[in-house]
């Protein structure tokens, strides 16, 4: 059963996640051509000294596509499930019901996983060749929110497509949006690096609300 609803949930997918992960390779490449086009025509001082001086990581860019990346793949995921009114028979399947929602939950939050990781890996890659690791650490750690908003973004979007009624979404828009918000109140290198615990457990605690609103589709609740 558990392969079963792992391809259901690829199934729904397969068309968008390669788009999104050709779009999201082709702006990190970008981001890093850039720069490396700077270090070509201004020399890797340059850099250095826009690190150093200026508060500055050089991918600045990229700080809303995880973001956007996890909101679209929720809404991709999940808005079939209720306009095409499929969610009543998939809690009638003979499964623990939380049990697959969360299963569901899950194959996003990998295929999330898969996309920030290459990303990861494409930055690291390219910034530990000109920069010390000191610095190579300053630009993951400063980009970090950025990738936890995503994944909160991901629970909090399928939170509100599986919610039953009008009146809880437009509650939940805004408490969603009061919490990403979070993530990017301060523009400066590494201002988060005392918070990235908590901003982990607010994203462990999205992950849950979406098991509201399925409850509340099970007691009902309809517009």
């Amino acid at each position: 059963m558990i392969k079963a609803i792992f391809y259901k949930e690829w199934i729904k997918i397969r068309r968008f996640y390669p788009v999104c992960a050709v779009i999201v390779l082709g702006f990190t490449l970008f981001s890093v051509f850039r720069v490396d086009r700077v270090a070509d025509f201004r020399g890797v001082e340059h850099i250095w000294e826009v690190l150093l001086e200026k508060d500055s990581v050089l991918i600045e860019m990229l700080q809303y596509l995880p973001l956007l990346c996890g909101i679209l793949l929720a809404i991709v995921q999940f808005v079939p499930e209720m306009i095409q009114k499929r969610l009543k028979l998939t809690l009638h399947l003979p499964f623990p019901q939380n049990r697959m929602i969360l299963l569901m939950l899950l194959a996003g939050a990998v295929a999330l996983l898969l996309l920030f990781s290459i990303q990861i890996i494409i930055i690291y890659s390219y910034f530990r060749h000109i920069l010390v690791s000191e610095l190579t650490s300053r630009i993951l750690l400063t980009s970090a929110p950025w990738f936890i908003a995503g994944m909160t973004a991901y629970f909090c979007t399928a939170w509100i497509c599986l919610e039953p009624t009008w009146k809880w979404r437009i509650a939940e828009v805004l408490t969603a949006t009061g919490l990403c918000r979070i993530y990017f109140l301060s523009q400066l290198p590494q201002a988060y690096d005392g918070m990235l615990i908590w901003l982990l457990t607010i994203t462990a605690f999205t992950l849950m609300t979406p098991l509201l609103s399925i409850w509340r589709f099970r007691q009902g609740c309809q517009d």
